[in-house]
């Protein structure tokens, strides 16, 4: 697979800030951890279904990490609704991770 010789994606897209372009000015971190908090919060969250005492102990702010899963709560039902698709962790959602959706069942662990 060859791509075309010369630059195909500038620069200033790639070092651009993500954002969901929604405001003027936004980025995600304004309203999220840095994407490196952000990915280990995830993965002990969803991929090891860690609690939030655990990620707590990890050293991340429990506040933040409270959000950050109640972010995950609140889009479960996007899960249940996608399409199959390619797994890209040891965990599928659909088969393999089953976060209650019902009952208001929260991981209040470590209160």
């Amino acid at each position: 697979m060859k791509g075309p010789e010369g630059e195909v994606i500038p620069p200033r897209v790639i070092d651009k800030p993500p954002t969901a372009e929604l405001r003027e000015d936004q980025k995600d971190e304004d309203s999220l951890p840095p994407y490196a908090d952000l990915d280990v919060m995830l993965e002990m969250l969803i991929d090891k279904d860690a609690s939030v005492a655990d990620v707590v102990a990890l050293g991340y702010d429990r506040e933040t990490v409270k959000k950050i899963e109640r972010l995950i709560y609140l889009s479960e039902y996007k899960r249940f609704q996608s399409a199959p698709g390619t797994r890209l962790t040891e965990r599928a959602f659909w088969l393999d991770r089953r976060y209650p959706i019902v009952n208001r069942w929260r991981d209040e662990t470590g209160n």
